[in-house]
């Protein structure tokens, strides 16, 4: 499989980089895993476009150049779950400065989040700056997966499955919770139509989402003259 994948003929790092990640979902695969180990049908659950076949060829790829590795679950459990290596982890900041990008992008159109799409772009749009001195937790159940986001000393760390108390807690889709912090939409109003489920302080909620900024976008290209 891994001899289908294109070949630059070219000693730069980035064109390798690209003979690495650079086939259709392989980055998107990536993704799915930033946030732990998954199984085959919850990688696909995160990527309903790819089909069983192109999603299995990817992994096998990944896999191929160390940067996604499988391992059996012990018992109880005993299922095989597909995880990053550890180099492999370390293209998050890659990710993000990508994010940071393509977020600017004058073309960029809205479309559906998966719960690692949400969780990793709090991670790469907070802004310390904005977030000033608030310090709060704030509890996110996206699609029944578990979060605990926290917000302490100009810093900002979001834990699957975190335990601990919590100043406002969001249960709903990403693309609920998406709206509320970059869209500007208020969660009482969100609550109210039965899009999420809102618990805790409204106010709290909404310095928080003030602490991821969305960028202007980029100018778009002048028209060409006409002769």
């Amino acid at each position: 499989m891994t001899s289908r994948k294109r070949k630059y003929d070219d000693g730069c790092a980035n064109a390798h980089a690209l003979e690495l990640i650079g086939e259709r979902w392989a980055l998107l695969v990536i993704r799915e895993l930033m946030l732990g180990p998954k199984r085959f049908k919850d990688i696909q659950a995160g990527l309903p476009g790819v089909s069983p076949n192109v999603l299995s060829q990817r992994l096998d790829e990944l896999e191929a150049v160390s940067i996604v590795m499988r391992r059996q679950m012990p018992p109880p459990v005993s299922v095989r779950v597909y995880e990053l290596t550890p180099w492999g982890y370390e293209l998050e900041p890659v990710m993000q400065a990508i994010g940071r990008w393509a977020v600017r992008s004058p073309s960029k159109t809205l479309g559906p989040l998966s719960v690692n799409s949400l969780i990793l772009s709090l991670r790469t749009m907070f802004d310390r700056e904005k977030a000033g001195g608030l310090e709060t937790a704030v509890g996110l159940e996206l699609n029944g997966q578990w979060f605990r986001a926290v917000v302490a000393a100009g810093a900002l760390k979001v834990m699957p499955g975190g335990q601990g108390a919590c100043d406002v807690i969001l249960r709903g889709d990403p693309n609920a919770v998406a709206a509320i912090i970059y869209g500007g939409q208020e969660a009482q109003t969100m609550a109210a139509s039965g899009l999420l489920t809102l618990e805790g302080d409204p106010g709290r909620l909404k310095s928080f989402a003030a602490s991821f900024p969305l960028p202007p976008p980029a100018l778009a290209a002048a028209p060409p003259l006409l002769s």
